[in-house]
Parts: C-alpha cells; sequence; structure tokens
C-alpha cells in the first residue's frame, strides 16, 4: 500500500510538474475566471453577486438617513465646506451600485481590477522566468524522489527478478530524462541525475547498494515534498478564493460609506483587494527568483548533488508567509495614502 501511494505520488509529480510549473499562477487564474465572470456580470439578478448588491442598496438607503442628519447639522452650523465635499459621496453610491440586474459599474470595476493584478503578475513570471527556472527548480528539487519510486519496488527484490524490475523502472526514467530534455534542453542537472540513476541501472548488486538506497531510503522526505508542494499550490489558490471573496463583498462596503464616519468601508475594502494582489504578485516574485538562484548555481554544476528541501519548505512554508507580511506592510500603505488624499481633497474643495 505504501509503495502504490509513492508510485501514485511520482505520477502526479510528473504530470502536474512538468505540465505546470511558471505557469501555474496564471493556470489557476484562469480556471478562476469562469467564476468570476458568473457571480460578476452573468446573470446578476439570480445569483449570490446580486443579492449583495440589493443588500448594499439597502445598507445605501439606511445610512443616507444618517448621512442627511450629519449634513443638515453642518449646514446648520455654517461649516459650509464639509457639506459641499460630502456631497459626492451619495452620487458615487448611486453611480456604482445602479443597475444590479446586468451587472453593476462596481462589479466591471472590480473585474477589471483583478484583470489588471492577474496581468501583472503574469508579466512578472514571463519576465522573471523565460528560461523556465521556477519549472526546472521545482524538477530539481523532486526527481531523485520520482526516479526513487520506480527504483523502490526492486531493493526488496534480487537475482533475475530484480533485473526485471530494473529493466521495466529503466523504461518509466528513460520517459522521463525524454520529458525532462524537451522542456528544458540537455542540462546539467539531467545529465547529472541520469548518471546516478545508471549506476544502479547498470552494475545491480553490492557495488550499487549504495547509490539505491540514496533513492529509495528517504520515503518520510517524499511525503514531505509532496505535502509541500501541495501546500504551495494550495496558498495560491486560497489567494484566488480570497479575491473572489473581497469581491464579492464589494457591494456592502460601498453600501455602508455613507455612514458618517472619517473611515469610509470603500477604502478598506479597496485596501483590502489591492493587498491580496499585492501578496499574489509578491509569491510569484519570491518564487521565481529563488529558483532562479538554484538553477544558475548547483543545478550547473555536474559535481554537486544538493539537497534542496529547503526550497520546497519555502515554497510552501516561508514564501506565503512573507508574501502576506508583504501585502500587509504594502496594504497599509495604501490605506493611508488613500486617506491622506482624500483629506487633501476635501481641505481643497
Amino acid at each position: 500500500m505504501w509503495l502504490d501511494s509513492l508510485n501514485v505520488f511520482a505520477q502526479i509529480i510528473v504530470n502536474d510538474i512538468l505540465s505546470g510549473g511558471a505557469t501555474t499562477t496564471q493556470s489557476l487564474a484562469d480556471s478562476w475566471n469562469a467564476q468570476w465572470v458568473d457571480l460578476l456580470q452573468n446573470n446578476t439578478s439570480n445569483n449570490l453577486y446580486g443579492s449583495l448588491t440589493n443588500l448594499g442598496i439597502f445598507f445605501a438607503v439606511g445610512t443616507l438617513l444618517f448621512f442627511m442628519m450629519q449634513w443638515l447639522r453642518d449646514v446648520l452650523d455654517n461649516e459650509y465646506s464639509r457639506p459641499l465635499s460630502a456631497l459626492i459621496w451619495p452620487f458615487i453610491v448611486v453611480i456604482l451600485l445602479a443597475n444590479p440586474g446586468n451587472g453593476t459599474i462596481l462589479s466591471n470595476l472590480t473585474l477589471g481590477l483583478r484583470n489588471f493584478i492577474n496581468n501583472v503578475n503574469q508579466q512578472v513570471v514571463q519576465a522573471g522566468d523565460s528560461n523556465q527556472t521556477y519549472q526546472q527548480a521545482l524538477n530539481l528539487s523532486i526527481a531523485e524522489e520520482i526516479a526513487g519510486s520506480y527504483l523502490r519496488p526492486c531493493q526488496t527484490l534480487t537475482g533475475i527478478q530484480q533485473t526485471q524490475c530494473f529493466t521495466e523502472a529503466r523504461k518509466k526514467i528513460d520517459s522521463l530524462w525524454v520529458d525532462y530534455r524537451s522542456l528544458y534542453g540537455d542540462k546539467t542537472w539531467i545529465y547529472r541525475l541520469e548518471t546516478k540513476v545508471n549506476l544502479v541501472l547498470d552494475n545491480p548488486g553490492n557495488e550499487s547498494e549504495l547509490a539505491l538506497n540514496s533513492f529509495v531510503g528517504g520515503t518520510v522526505q517524499t511525503s514531505i515534498k509532496s505535502f509541500l508542494i501541495s501546500l504551495q499550490f494550495a496558498f495560491q489558490n486560497l489567494i484566488e478564493s480570497t479575491m473572489l471573496l473581497l469581491a464579492v463583498l464589494g457591494p456592502l462596503a460601498v453600501g455602508g460609506s455613507l455612514l458618517p464616519v472619517s473611515g469610509k468601508p470603500i477604502f478598506a475594502w479597496l485596501t483590502g483587494f489591492l493587498s491580496v494582489g499585492i501578496a499574489k504578485i509578491s509569491f510569484s516574485i519570491i518564487a521565481v527568483l529563488t529558483a532562479a538562484v538554484i538553477i544558475n548555481g548547483p543545478a550547473e554544476d555536474v559535481s554537486a548533488d544538493p539537497d534542496l528541501m529547503w526550497f520546497i519548505i519555502f515554497l510552501g512554508i516561508l514564501a506565503p508567509i512573507l508574501s502576506l507580511v508583504l501585502a500587509g506592510l504594502g496594504g497599509l500603505t495604501v490605506f493611508n495614502t488613500i486617506s491622506n488624499t482624500t483629506s487633501l481633497v476635501r481641505d481643497r474643495i
């Protein structure tokens, strides 16, 4: 059962990483596109976004009473500058939430902002990953585990049975080299790993026992790498789902923006949306730059035998944390900038 699970893991890794790599972020974004369009543009009179838009309109009507009370009090107190500048907010709310049945201006602007963030993210990935460094670094990190999963069933066999097992394993592993070279060319790290595997396949017996053990001995490490690779994909999906959740809550933020308070909910909503976008772009930058360090360093050294477990840990745990920290700092800066700009405009009017 354990061996079967490892073989299944190897096949999943080969299929996903060979065909994914640095384009994983964009492919994930593309898979979410239909959900975005369905929620924010198609038939919004009957879906979740349409219901929340109606609720946002209800909030706007309710908070308009508080807004008018504050506005009239300012007029009676002869504070004309504040009422004049505040009159723009009811118009903004009406414009953004109008026509909820066919997609509001707010929904179109939100979808446009999301597409802009995705385009910037894809430009970052393409500019920093022209040689598929991220994809290569992932494959370099797990290639030994993939080869080991094919060799592992042969470890307990002897004689002619082990020879036959190695023959079957060679067919699968040779196809792996073909896939690697068709994607990346004849790279040093592919040659180094192929040489190491051939030592086992061409010299069965005690002579290659240590080399065989180096491939098949790390079952726990294999499972950990599988989990961490899945964890980074989960983080990217979490980013996409968080952006969609914030987009759906947009009408409520706009509807509550007529409350006579200094911090408008629409500013907090916009800051949150941009912060998630910063986290997404930050993760892509971190992943691409770290992968470039590996591919331009130990991957090019034919005598090196690097343990890249740190790279998988970095992508699965540390890079998401770092990108969220950067997003929090960036979001705070955006919020302060918007607040200061609003105060400046209000004072000038």
